[in-house]
């Protein structure tokens, strides 16, 4: 269950557009959920991993351990 707090321009605006549409205000900002969280995960992957670098292996050395070089 999530409860979140929304400034009466964003409300109102959430509130035209299920209006609109015959959804619900709930379905729409599940979709907007839906739809950053994935890109908001690969930053924080992303900065993780520059702060904790791995080892790292060129394309070529992949494919040739891979057994895909020609």
């Amino acid at each position: 269950m999530l409860a979140i707090r929304l400034s009466p321009d964003i409300e109102n605006r959430l509130q035209a557009l299920a209006s609109k549409t015959g959804r619900t205000k709930t379905y729409y900002a599940r979709q907007a959920i839906l739809e950053l969280i994935e890109d908001m995960e690969d930053t924080y992957l992303a900065l993780e991993r520059l702060e904790n670098p791995e080892e790292r292996i060129s394309q070529r050395e992949l494919e040739a351990d891979l057994g895909l070089d020609n």
